[in-house]
């Protein structure tokens, strides 16, 4: 069988690409159902995209080389795609944009686009052998127990990376890369929760509150979470995709000011109070008593020295935490690095030293911030590629 274009994964990025590419074109992928990461995303409404994208909310060893993308594919080019298939949505905090009814809304859109392109779709198919003869690509191809041979002048690397492997992700992309002499960046779990090796919070699990999580290249403002392993909540797996082996992080439980006035005020006020108490009136009482106890706060606010009381609000804004690892990739929402982009076009997605050859979405190394950020980077990456291979 020959095609223009094959295109490898029916995710995000695999079934964007599709829309644009024109021609005939193939799309396979191991699993029965595509768009398998849309259909969980966003607790089931899919965060499709971000109103404040821009390149500074995506991590690569070349902060510039998604920017070319990004302008030419905006949310609101995707926006546009999605009122003309009357897909509803609402805006969260932050800019985060989500479908009022389900996810599966994208996935069906995606679909409908691929059809209107003219594109194929075959699913539970894996790929047994690829070569490149100088000219074009040749697939072998296991497809519901039939080899098929498929031959192809484009081929879309469009896999995605490590992340959620229960749900058939493999770094198959970094392999093939790797086999035509691209080069791949290293690789490890992002926007993914922290652990530690005590369970020292696990009392707390299930306590939420907001926070400020930092180390020295990084500081976001959003909810943190406990869990009986450890830390989550937005705050820590967006400073995951910063955060290394060993390093320790700050977190402030008190992001809106310092404590230390109304402290002062308080014992003022009611100085025959337990301190603990006083606490609690700003943190959620199981993460009060938590401190008070780790800490050994004990005493009425009244024998509380100004010193004292400084010192706390300063360990509250400012306590540091040195998790043993994350969670891995198991749960990790993407893969931080991929396929090295020094050896691609950044307008094209192609790889220089193979035309032909292209790598979109997370299977790149171009990662974005939890919030929809990551699905923008697969509709640009993904038009970027589509669209040269439509222009040939």
């Amino acid at each position: 069988m020959r095609v223009d274009t094959l295109i490898l994964g029916a995710g995000a990025a695999g079934m964007m690409c599709a829309a644009f590419t024109g021609g005939r074109t193939l799309v396979i992928d191991h699993a029965r159902a595509p768009g398998e990461k849309i259909r969980i995303s966003g607790g089931g409404r899919c965060n499709f995209t971000n109103l404040g994208t821009s390149p500074a909310n995506f991590l690569s060893a070349n902060p510039h080389f998604a920017k070319s993308a990004l302008a030419r594919y905006t949310p609101q080019d995707f926006l546009s795609l999605i009122a003309r298939h009357r897909i509803a949505w609402h805006e969260k905090t932050l800019g985060q944009l989500f479908c009022d009814d389900k996810a599966t809304q994208i996935v069906a859109m995606l679909r409908a686009e691929m059809t209107r392109a003219g594109a194929e779709l075959w699913l539970s198919t894996t790929l047994a052998d690829l070569s490149h003869d100088g000219a074009a690509f040749t697939a072998t191809l296991d497809r519901e127990g039939r080899r098929e041979t498929v031959t192809a002048t484009h081929l879309v690397l469009a896999t995605g990376g490590k992340s959620i492997p229960k749900m058939g992700a493999t770094g198959l992309a970094y392999d093939i890369a790797t086999r035509f002499g691209l080069k791949v960046t290293e690789t490890r779990p992002a926007l993914v929760p922290l652990t530690f090796t005590d369970s020292g919070f696990a009392p707390l699990a299930g306590v939420a509150l907001p926070a400020r999580l930092s180390n020295a290249r990084a500081s976001f403002d959003e909810a943190l979470l406990f869990t009986h392993r450890g830390l989550s909540g937005p705050s820590v797996l967006q400073l995951s995709s910063y955060w290394r082996e060993g390093e320790a992080i700050s977190v402030n439980l008190t992001p809106a000011a310092p404590l230390f006035d109304s402290l002062r005020a308080a014992r003022q006020s009611g100085g025959r109070h337990d301190i603990k108490t006083e606490l609690a009136r700003h943190l959620p009482t199981r993460l009060a008593e938590h401190l008070a106890t780790e800490w050994a706060l004990s005493g009425r606010l009244a024998d509380q020295s100004d010193t004292a009381l400084r010192a706390l609000s300063d360990r509250l804004s400012d306590w540091p935490l040195t998790p043993s690892g994350s969670e891995g990739y198991r749960t990790a929402e993407v893969t931080l690095g991929g396929i090295d982009t020094r050896g691609l076009n950044s307008s094209s997605m192609e790889a220089k030293a193979l035309p032909g050859l292209f790598a979109i979405g997370e299977a790149v190394d171009v990662t974005g911030w939890l919030g929809g950020y990551n699905f923008q980077w697969a509709w640009a990456s993904a038009h970027a590629a589509g669209t040269a291979i439509a222009s040939r």
